[in-house]
């Protein structure tokens, strides 16, 4: 059973790798709109932002398809759909930026510390 479990990430880690390998192929304006969400036998499905963005995409075809097959995918068509929610991969998250707390996170934090310097060492509360 934990075999299986695992496959569905091992998929989805292996889909982001391809992703990633294809996209810097792509036409500059596209790479950024677009994003690989499944390779389904010989069809590739690409998520993009817009229906702008699909006919595009889709002027594209025969470029991703000599990418792909260039890294060793037998790719003989390509499906384009229009995506609802963010195309942005968890992996590629921006983790440089801090995000800020909530002031109830902050209160918190100060009553935590304000907690533990009124305990005199040792004596238990």
């Amino acid at each position: 059973m934990a075999e299986k479990a695992g496959d569905p990430l091992r998929r989805a880690l292996w889909l982001d790798a391809l992703d990633r390998q294809l996209r810097p192929h792509l036409p500059p304006h596209l790479a950024s709109r677009c994003r690989l969400a499944n390779v389904n036998g010989e069809q590739l499905v690409f998520l993009v932002e817009s229906p702008i963005w699909h006919a595009r995409l889709r002027l594209a075809e025969n470029q991703i398809l000599d990418v792909a097959r260039s890294i060793g995918l037998k790719a003989t068509r390509v499906t384009i759909k229009t995506a609802t929610t963010s195309l942005r991969s968890p992996t590629q998250q921006d983790q440089s930026r801090p995000q800020p707390i909530s002031e109830a996170t902050r209160n918190g934090l100060r009553d935590a510390l304000a907690s533990l310097q009124d305990i005199e060492p040792g004596k238990k509360r």
